[in-house]
């Protein structure tokens, strides 16, 4: 069966956040979506996105996608971030995953960008041998570091 990429519509929305909680439950956090369908609109959408969005899509059903944003890196100039590339669990292993990483770098290419770069679990080994079979780099003695907005304002206001 096969299946297109393309770029995100609006009416994608909803499919896209079904995917994004099907990510966490994969993920093993099933609670921590936070973001809406409104949040999505509202940041994807306006006269000045805040993401970029790839979707997969097989008879008219959304069934993968690719978010990523832009970055500025001291060392490389701009860069993109690819923040979540996601299949739906029935549609793995068909080339869906590679398909719409590919649209992404294929867009870091084409805008001219300098570096694209994501994280992936430790755990994740599928992924971690997929990504280093194309060329990406594995940084394994560099760890992400967040702070929550729970955190900031504790930080903030103490």
């Amino acid at each position: 069966m096969s299946f297109i990429v393309r770029k995100a519509k609006k009416e994608d929305i909803q499919a896209v956040h079904d995917l994004i909680t099907e990510l966490a439950v994969f993920e093993k956090e099933p609670d921590a979506v936070e973001i809406t369908t409104e949040d999505l609109l509202k940041d994807g959408f306006s006269d000045h996105p805040r993401f970029g969005l790839f979707v997969a899509e097989q008879e008219n059903s959304i069934i993968g996608i690719a978010l990523f944003y832009e970055r500025y890196s001291t060392w490389k100039g701009k860069t993109i971030h690819l923040e979540d590339l996601i299949v739906t669990k029935a549609k793995r292993n068909l080339g869906v995953g590679k398909a719409l990483y590919t649209a992404v770098l294929k867009y870091a290419y084409e805008n001219n960008y300098n570096r694209v770069a994501w994280e992936v679990l430790d755990w994740n080994t599928n992924a971690i041998e997929f990504y280093k079979s194309t060329g990406a780099t594995y940084l394994n003695d560099w760890s992400v570091v967040q702070m929550s907005k729970e955190n900031l304002s504790k930080f903030i206001n103490n």
